[in-house]
């Protein structure tokens, strides 16, 4: 895919377990010739998992797009005004952003960003990695499908006999997601086989 002149905002939130997943697709935008604008949210400023070091993914993700990363509100509230990301993709996102960015509560960089982007009418693309997606959070991953440009990176049940409320998206499918999101359309099928065994 051509991302010649195209500016991706790129969002991660505390889904710890998905993150090496989402650093080859990152990758893959720059490959394509984006600028990739790296936002993360609070977990993933100062939390240590058995997945790693909060330093080493942002050093990760600062190596690979070269450029600085948004780590604040105040960081991320100018996105609004300077209309500087052709589309933003959070990847992965959990849970709580999604209900949070259902309802409307801007309580850190990512759904400022977020906010930002739809405010200016241009995509938002949303890939969940949730425990809770077919649980209470579904009402909130339904307002948002039907919300006006935003788009969802094809998921589906990754364990549905272990963990049968959980969704998590196909992460390898996110740059044809915003591919296809810069167009205006979702990518199909939207509901996919997801598991691991």
């Amino acid at each position: 895919m051509n991302w010649q002149g195209k500016t991706v905002g790129y969002a991660i939130t505390g889904s710890h377990c998905t993150f090496a997943e989402v650093m080859p697709q990152i990758q893959r935008f720059i490959d394509g010739g984006a600028k990739v604008v790296p936002i993360i949210s609070q977990s993933v400023l100062t939390t240590d998992t058995r997945f790693g070091k909060s330093e080493d993914w942002r050093k990760q993700l600062k190596d690979i797009t070269g450029n600085d990363i948004i780590s604040s509100i105040v960081e991320a509230e100018p996105l609004g005004p300077s209309k500087l990301l052709d589309v933003l993709v959070i990847a992965p996102c959990t849970g709580t952003t999604t209900s949070k960015l259902a309802n409307a509560i801007t309580d850190s960089p990512v759904l400022m960003a977020a906010k930002a982007q739809l405010r200016n009418g241009r995509p938002l693309v949303i890939a969940v990695s949730t425990n809770d997606g077919l649980g209470f959070n579904l009402a909130n991953i339904a307002k948002l499908i039907v919300a006006k440009n935003v788009y969802f990176v094809p998921f589906g049940q990754d364990n549905p006999i272990g963990k049968p409320n959980s969704l998590v998206a196909n992460m390898e499918l996110i740059p044809e997601t915003c591919y296809a999101a810069l167009e205006g359309k979702q990518l199909q099928p939207l509901i996919i086989e997801r598991f691991h065994g």
